[in-house]
């Protein structure tokens, strides 16, 4: 039996498959240092918000857990 966890992730995997093969393939390969990730939020309605940050080497750890728990 699925537990809800991986119940929950097929289900978005189903919902938003064009954003799961984006975030497959973001972390098909390792993000390194000095990699700038953007995120740009739009609510209908309003206008857009974005943000973005410069991956630095003690983020690393933290994308590669990330990266482990797509792959499950």
């Amino acid at each position: 039996m699925l537990n809800s966890l991986t119940r929950m992730k097929l289900k978005f995997l189903s919902n938003h498959p064009k954003f799961a093969f984006f975030v497959k393939n973001i972390f098909s390969r390792k993000i390194e240092a000095g990699t700038i990730i953007e995120i740009t939020v739009k609510r209908p309605g309003e206008n857009p918000i974005t943000s973005n940050m410069k991956v630095t080497e003690s983020d690393i750890e933290l994308f590669e857990n990330v990266k482990d728990i797509i792959k499950k």
